[in-house]
């Protein structure tokens, strides 16, 4: 991104501050960190708004509002010079965030879930860019952000993805196998004094490209899930999510997320379906029970969170029932110094039952706002 020359340093640096002890509060700004931190009970019906619908491809891009994000995760496969079998799990996301006259200021993480290795690594980057995003629905040319030499460009569900660290890098080109899923119907939820979030998701892409594993390229394919959220909303302060994208082998994704206050009472719940035929439905909330297994303690932050599931679906157009379990324990992000904060995010396998058929897939989870015991 290019960078103007600004006229005052000192006005500058100050802004540039209160910028990023803005964005740095978990509290005040926790979203930073999620697909869904801040998606409010949704109805069973698309809400009737006077705000435009999603377009495409304009809509892919970046928006002049409060907050927006481009959040990748995937599995990938790979087969060593020495013949090994090798998997892996990646999480790539770009954040902005918009306030008054500041400068926009973009955040990233990246990760890697070493399987076969079992390890798990991740970086964290921030920038702030003096330009702002071009405004909404004028631009073409889809998603084209940049931190460092992070990056993610893609049209028409053609993205392009490159990070590296310190023994890993990835160079990707994701197609994906359906049209986007519009959530909550028309991919618009509105909550009066709230604000408004635009959220859609390519819920399955094929994954093709290199990743560089300890200087060693590895041609690499797999399956990809894309979230992008806009809006002019903020998160609730204190609060915490559970979320989770599941891609089953008979080619149907289910996503699922929960809210939680500050008490830790659940205050929304959202299960989305997504058929062999890209047909989406919002399932009643009633629907859905999951059962945890199991916890984890992390050795660095002390924090517990809960370590597989059980998700049991009932419904006349889905009838599912699910084990989820973490490829690794620990896949926790400490990213004080981008975001502020601290969470989990994960690749996952999954095993079960769907409308009768036995079935397998992967897919990750999101776990905010846990806390040490």
């Amino acid at each position: 991104m290019r960078k103007s020359t600004p006229r005052a340093p000192h006005y500058w640096s100050l802004a540039v501050c209160l910028l990023l002890t803005l964005v740095l509060s978990s509290c005040a700004f926790p979203g930073l960190t999620t697909t869904d931190a801040t998606l409010p009970q949704v109805s069973q019906q698309p809400e009737k708004t006077d705000l435009p619908p999603i377009h495409f491809p304009q809509d892919e891009g970046t928006h002049n509002n409060l907050t927006e994000w481009w959040y990748y995760t995937g599995h990938m496969q790979a087969t060593d010079a020495s013949g090994k079998q090798r998997t892996y799990g990646f999480e790539l996301v770009f954040f902005q965030a918009l306030r008054s006259n500041l400068p926009a200021v973009h955040p990233a993480h990246f990760a890697i879930t070493d399987i076969s290795r079992d390890e798990f690594h991740y970086d964290q980057r921030s920038t702030t860019a003096f330009n702002a995003p071009k405004p909404d629905g004028k631009s073409t040319q889809g998603v084209n952000i940049q931190v460092g030499d992070w990056s993610a460009q893609g049209l028409n569900g053609k993205d392009h993805l490159q990070a590296s660290m310190q023994n890993y890098a990835i160079n990707l080109n994701l197609t994906g196998r359906k049209d986007p899923t519009l959530h909550n119907g028309n991919g618009l939820i509105t909550y009066g004094l709230g604000g408004f979030s635009y959220y859609y998701s390519r819920t399955r892409m094929d994954v093709g490209g290199t990743l560089m594993d300890h200087n060693q390229p590895l041609k690499v394919t797999g399956t990809a899930w894309m979230d992008h959220q806009w809006g002019n909303f903020l998160t609730l302060g204190g609060s915490g999510w559970d979320w989770y994208s599941i891609q089953l082998n008979n080619n149907t994704e289910i996503m699922l997320y929960f809210i939680r206050d500050a008490t830790g009472k659940t205050i929304s719940t959202y299960v989305g379906y997504t058929d062999a035929n890209a047909k989406s439905l919002v399932l009643p909330a009633q629907a859905l029970e999951l059962k945890t297994l199991g916890t984890w303690t992390s050795p660095k932050t002390g924090i517990r969170y809960p370590s597989g599931w059980q998700v049991s679906i009932k419904d006349p157009h889905l009838q599912a029932t699910l084990t989820i379990n973490p490829l690794l324990k620990d896949q926790e992000l400490v990213v004080l110094q981008s975001t502020g904060n601290v969470y989990w995010e994960g690749a996952v396998n999954i095993k079960g039952q769907s409308n009768g058929r036995s079935v397998a897939g992967e897919g990750y989870v999101e776990l905010t706002g846990y806390k040490k015991p």
